[in-house]
């Protein structure tokens, strides 16, 4: 079984809830800057119309030769290329300023009004762009035109515009190295877990998951399944422990009691009612016996320290090897018995005796079910950086609702017809698949029976 792997950061739920965070602070952060450079822009407007207006006041009082020295005197206060002056008679000739034609479009009405061309001109000393304008009439006649060129507001507003945007690009950064330090944290804890869970789904039911200091709800719900598994271990131990003890113990009464039987048999006359029945009841010591060497294969097999024996070896050897154990076995049974293999297999990392034996044990299975005048193969498969065994036959194939029950335990198709043995062989298989992190597939052949596929990949082992 293979778990989720969490080393996409994006499926994680600690980087989805700091990406929402940070998006919604960026978004936030926007609208705050948004709204700071409305009001600002709104207050700098304000402020330069309620400025031009001042200036409009001071200068209506002005007349005759009082006005154009208060002009004058004016300029030298006023900034070059912003403020802007033009006094015109009463048929609109210039007479003083910088302004020398009245601007187009300016309503005569003693208003500000902006205008977006403010000044056709050359001279450096006239507002170029936009501006906010006013012509008011003199108490001599005249006609007072003053300007302010609105680029002076533009530029406070770009400035703090920029100010704005640099306080937010160094707010960002730091909240994205942030979410990027913070998102591992969690997901190394999480890898951590991942790692003992894929050992525990492995079979080492010693292992825990991992806790830290930190008392969070990780380690709340990693201290949870830790007392799961304590209680489903210690409950495991003991029933195994139950079985084992019953198998070992009964193991040398049912060796005395069939050499009793056995010696009574051949005390027996032959042929006679008696010997017909002792070697009945041979028979079934025999059974008992064969069922309690088969548990404790399996108690055997699932002892983790074997694993201290394994080494690489070539599977090619013990394919053939295998073939030719089991090839007279097939002939005897009218069977086809056939071996596919390429030149070259990826090493297995096990033991070979008991590679042996499982492989043995689907051949076993394989030609006891299969008809006479049927086919069995046995294939290896090149898969570039690991080995795949097939076993293929033409029997009647096992059903979809039984692949998974087959290798329990006393497990016996087909109604336990003679056929099907004490029901341990496919559990002793996959006792040895599991300790050796293999996987083990059951499907259906291409000859329509049975596909046992055992797939050589050893990424469940969990560390000793």
């Amino acid at each position: 079984m293979s778990l989720l792997n969490p080393s996409n950061g994006w499926r994680s739920s600690s980087s989805r809830l700091l990406a929402l965070y940070s998006s919604l602070f960026v978004l936030w952060s926007g609208i705050l800057m948004g709204v700071m450079y409305y009001e600002v822009s709104a207050y700098l407007d304000n402020l330069a119309k309620h400025s031009l207006m001042q200036r409009q006041h001071l200068f209506s009082h002005f007349q005759g030769e009082q006005l154009a020295d208060a002009l004058a005197v004016s300029m030298t206060f006023d900034i070059r290329g912003i403020d802007a002056y033009g006094l015109f008679d009463a048929q609109h000739r210039y007479l003083s300023g910088a302004l020398r034609h009245m601007p187009k479009g300016l309503p005569l009405d003693g208003k500000i009004h902006m205008l977006g061309d403010c000044a056709d001109s050359d001279d450096p000393s006239l507002p170029a762009d936009s501006c906010d304008a006013v012509a008011t009439q003199t108490k001599d006649g005249r006609w007072l035109v003053l300007v302010r060129d609105n680029g002076s507001l533009f530029a406070v507003t770009r400035i703090i515009l920029h100010a704005l945007l640099w306080g937010m690009t160094l707010t960002i950064l730091p909240g994205i190295a942030g979410w990027h330090l913070l998102r591992r944290r969690p997901l190394r804890r999480i890898r951590a877990i991942q790692a003992s869970a894929e050992a525990i789904i492995a079979g080492d039911l010693t292992r825990r998951l991992p806790l830290s200091n930190r008392r969070d709800e990780l380690d709340m719900l990693a201290a949870i399944v830790n007392a799961m598994l304590e209680r489903i271990e210690r409950l495991m131990n003991e029933v195994k422990g139950v079985c084992d003890n019953i198998a070992h113990d009964l193991r040398t009464p049912l060796t005395r009691l069939r050499a009793q039987l056995y010696r009574i048999q051949q005390q027996a006359d032959e042929g006679s009612t008696l010997a017909v029945q002792l070697d009945s009841v041979l028979g079934e010591a025999d059974t008992l016996m064969a069922r309690f060497r088969g548990l404790l294969r399996i108690s055997e097999l699932e002892d983790r320290q074997r694993r201290s024996g394994f080494v690489q070896l070539d599977p090619v050897p013990l394919l053939q090897e295998l073939h030719d154990f089991y090839l007279p076995l097939a002939e005897e049974g009218e069977l086809v018995f056939k071996l596919q293999l390429p030149d070259v297999l990826p090493p297995l990392n096990g033991d070979r005796a008991l590679l042996f034996e499982a492989v043995a044990n689907l051949l076993s299975n394989s030609i006891k079910f299969t008809p006479p005048g049927g086919e069995v193969i046995l294939r290896g498969i090149n898969e570039g950086e690991f080995t795949r065994i097939e076993v293929l036959d033409s029997g009647p194939g096992i059903p979809m609702a039984e692949r998974e029950a087959v290798f329990q335990r006393f497990y016996r198709a087909d109604g336990g017809n003679q056929k099907s043995g004490f029901g341990l062989g496919l559990s002793i298989v996959a006792a040895i698949v599991s300790l050796h992190g293999f996987t083990l597939e059951v499907g259906t052949s291409e000859l329509g029976g049975a596909r046992l596929v055992l797939d050589c990949r050893q990424s469940l082992i969990p560390p000793d």
